[in-house]
């Protein structure tokens, strides 16, 4: 029996020192925010802006724990986690949805019981504060768009804060129509929109985060054709028993039982070097490989 583990980094993995800034200007730029936003929206019962802010306080508490995982991804591997800390990234993504989904549950049923009952508010206040929200939102966002495509963390963490510029421009409509017409009850009916439009933005996040976390094959891979580009290589018969999982939010992983003829395996290194880098161009950075000679029975289950 022979085992490959190719440890590669990812070409395209986002910069450390680039991400470790945009989390901490991230993190200072909307804890501030939360502050000014929550004095607003309690000095005058305004239900959008202090659920704005909740939001924004969810925010801050996923930037931080994306921070972290980031972090622990890159400490190294030891006797206990043989594979480092990769893994706390698929974990904090999870958990970042989570929160979300939980923290809007509660915004809809705040809306829902005032929306018969609104109060006096000052629209025009409320309209400025949101609007610094769009900037500070949009700043944030900004800092993450490079990196959003190479990391769920960082693509959650774009997806928070691209969302949240669009609510408080929603939120800044609303003040607006309630400065000129009175009509109070568009408070709560902005923050019943605002529960819509977290959800929706959330929701892929959400079942991303499930599928990498209970080992499902990340999103955009097909075992088909990771099987086909396989068979591609000089010497291997055929494929099969292989599995597929992330090791983290930007990492990869196979392990695969490879067909050979008996007279093959004097050349298996060289095969297993053509299948590392097939690999490498479908974002697997990780593999194991086992061979067997064509004819041999495959005694394992799901072979």
């Amino acid at each position: 029996m022979a085992h490959d583990h190719s440890h590669h980094h990812h070409d395209h993995a986002p910069k450390i020192d680039h991400l470790n800034t945009a989390f901490i200007v991230g993190i200072i730029l909307n804890s501030a925010f939360v502050v000014i936003e929550a004095v607003v929206g309690f000095a005058n019962h305004s239900l959008s802006l202090l659920t704005d802010a909740g939001h924004n306080l969810s925010d801050v508490a996923s930037l931080a724990l994306a921070l972290l995982a980031f972090k622990l991804s890159k400490m190294r591997a030891n006797q206990v986690y043989t594979y480092g800390y990769k893994r706390s990234t698929i974990v904090v993504s999870l958990l970042n949805a989570i929160i979300l989904v939980a923290a809007v549950g509660i915004i809809a049923y705040e809306a829902i019981l005032r929306i018969g009952h609104p109060e006096p508010i000052a629209g025009i206040t409320v309209a400025w504060v949101a609007f610094a929200g769009i900037a500070v939102n949009g700043i944030t966002a900004w800092l993450f768009m490079k990196d959003k495509e190479k990391d769920l963390n960082v693509k959650g963490a774009y997806m928070h804060m691209a969302v949240d510029a669009i609510v408080s421009l929603g939120v800044v409509i609303s003040g607006i129509v309630m400065y000129f017409t009175k009509w109070y009850w568009i408070d709560s009916a902005v923050s019943l929109i605002i529960v819509v439009v977290i959800l929706a933005g959330t929701w892929n996040l959400l079942m991303d985060s499930i599928r990498l976390e209970i080992d499902g094959v990340p999103k955009n891979m097909n075992l088909e054709n990771i099987k086909a580009e396989l068979l591609k290589a000089n010497g291997v018969k055929d494929v099969h028993h292989m599995h597929v999982w992330a090791l983290s939010t930007t990492e990869n992983a196979l392990t695969a039982h490879l067909v050979i003829q008996p007279e093959d395996i004097n050349n298996f290194d060289n095969i297993k070097h053509d299948l590392r880098h097939r690999l490498e161009h479908l974002d697997i950075q990780h593999s194991t490989f086992e061979p067997e000679f064509a004819g041999e029975a495959c005694k394992e289950q799901q072979c």
